[in-house]
Parts: C-alpha cells; sequence; structure tokens
C-alpha cells in the first residue's frame, strides 16, 4: 500500500520553469540592486543568460510600474522609484520603528527639541517615529505625514546616499519638484549642488524650506548595502541657539550599529 503525504516540497528547478517570467523578472531586478550603476540591457542578457528579446520585453514591463528607468542618453537600466519604495516597505517594518524609538527619545530629550525618524517613499520622506520635545511648538512633521524629500533635512541625508543616477531619475527635470515656501531646489542642477554640501558636510540642513521660521538638521542611516534606510533629524526654531549635529550623527550611527548594519 504506498502513502502519498499531504504535502511535496517542489524541486525549485520544477518551479521555476513553470513560471520562467517571473524567475527571469526577478533575477533583473536583484542583479540590478547589486550594481553600482545602470546596467545595459545587453549586459543583462549576457550575465543572467536570458534571451535579449526577453530582457527587452521584462524591462518594459517594469519600466511601466516604475520598478526600472530607462537612461536613454546612456542606454542603460537603473531601479526605478517603485523598487526603492518597495524596498522602504521593508525598512519600515517593526523593527526599523522599534529600534529607532527610544533612540529619537533619548535624542530629544538630550537636546530639547523635537526629533523625528524618516524613510524615503518615492520622491517624499514619511515619517515612521515623531518625538515631541516638551514645551516646544508643533511641527507639520508627523508619524504618516509624507513632505517633498528635496524640502527636507531627512530628504536631502538620504538623496546624498543615493547614487547620482537614482537621483535623475527621481528629479528628471524641473517639473518633479514641488515647493511649500519660496525656498529650496526648483531644478537638478539646484539639488545636485545641495547634494553635493550634504555629502561634503556629512549631514543634510534644511532652514524655513518646510515652514518658516524652523530649521532642521538630518543624518542618514545606512543599511548593510550602503544604501539609505532612513535619516535622522532634530527641528528647532530660529530664534533658538541649537547645535545638534553630531548629536544626530551620533544617533544615526547608533541606530545602525543596533539594526546590524554595521558601525559605519
Amino acid at each position: 500500500m504506498s502513502v502519498i503525504p499531504d504535502t511535496v516540497t517542489p524541486d525549485a528547478g520544477a518551479v521555476r520553469a513553470q513560471v520562467p517570467a517571473a524567475d527571469q523578472t526577478l533575477r533583473i531586478l536583484r542583479h540590478l540592486a547589486g550594481r553600482a550603476a545602470p546596467v545595459a540591457a545587453s549586459a543583462l542578457a549576457r550575465e543572467l543568460g536570458i534571451p535579449r528579446s526577453t530582457v527587452y520585453h521584462l524591462l518594459a514591463t517594469l519600466e511601466e510600474h516604475g520598478f526600472v528607468v530607462h537612461l536613454a542618453q546612456e542606454r542603460r537600466w537603473g531601479l526605478g522609484t517603485s523598487a526603492f519604495e518597495l524596498a522602504g516597505g521593508y525598512t519600515r517594518q517593526e523593527p526599523l520603528a522599534r529600534v529607532g524609538r527610544p533612540l529619537i527619545a533619548a535624542l530629544a530629550d538630550r537636546i530639547g527639541e523635537s526629533a523625528h525618524l524618516a524613510v524615503m517613499s518615492g520622491r517624499d520622506v514619511l515619517y515612521i517615529v515623531e518625538e515631541r520635545a516638551a514645551r516646544r511648538p508643533a511641527l507639520v512633521t508627523d508619524v504618516g505625514v509624507r513632505l517633498p524629500a528635496h524640502l527636507t533635512a531627512t530628504g536631502r541625508a538620504m538623496l546624498a546616499a543615493l547614487p547620482h543616477a537614482q537621483v535623475r531619475a527621481l528629479y528628471p527635470d524641473a517639473a518633479a519638484f514641488t515647493d511649500r515656501t519660496g525656498r529650496g531646489p526648483r531644478r537638478p542642477r539646484e539639488l545636485r549642488e545641495a547634494l553635493r554640501e550634504v555629502r561634503a558636510a556629512g549631514v543634510a540642513t534644511e532652514d524655513g524650506e518646510v515652514t518658516p521660521g524652523f530649521r532642521s538638521v538630518a543624518a542618514v542611516v545606512r543599511d548593510h548595502a550602503d544604501w539609505p534606510a532612513a535619516a535622522v533629524a532634530i527641528t528647532w526654531e530660529d530664534e533658538r541657539s541649537v547645535d545638534p549635529q553630531n548629536a544626530v550623527l551620533g544617533t544615526a550611527r547608533l541606530m545602525r550599529l543596533r539594526l546590524g548594519y554595521g558601525s559605519g
């Protein structure tokens, strides 16, 4: 008498044969994610062993949904905003908020000003932890609030950690820029200059570009692949004398260590 088990573990090769398009799509995305720069479609076909015509069809579909971008002048392909947002969705899960919440609270207590933790979501930042300091004014930032990344200190800290091609894909022209107070970059060249200053200083700043009369400083939290997982920031009123740069940097480094991303 033979016994057929209730569950059968399928052979990985058999599963792959049943859904080749899904397998090839995921391999393309993983390959692009592991490269430091955009890749030519011919290189994808050669390195992954996928027919070139199939690669072009899959890339066209991925581009339609925002998971890849085509840099026409370079004839190369890179990850798009949907792929980055999907990665941000993972990092927004409980580990990041759980680790970040006590560190952000300690930062706010130490400086005496409101502190927050944000992640990228397309061209926005999304605030996932907010700690309001006692007797400090209310801010527009709160858990679940989105703000334009190019206007915020947290957004600039994370944008400065992205490859140049990724920033170009997010901000291809002046139409990609929104405005709140009449301040801040309004075209790609101005954003590139602002991000160069962030990389040189090691922190990002914002002065009245989100709310008049308030300033912020932020530092990026990089993940194990050196991509921006989040950013830590302090916001205060212009009239107050505050120097939170070292404290913000220290909190970002400590968060990276506690998340298991490394010590840098």
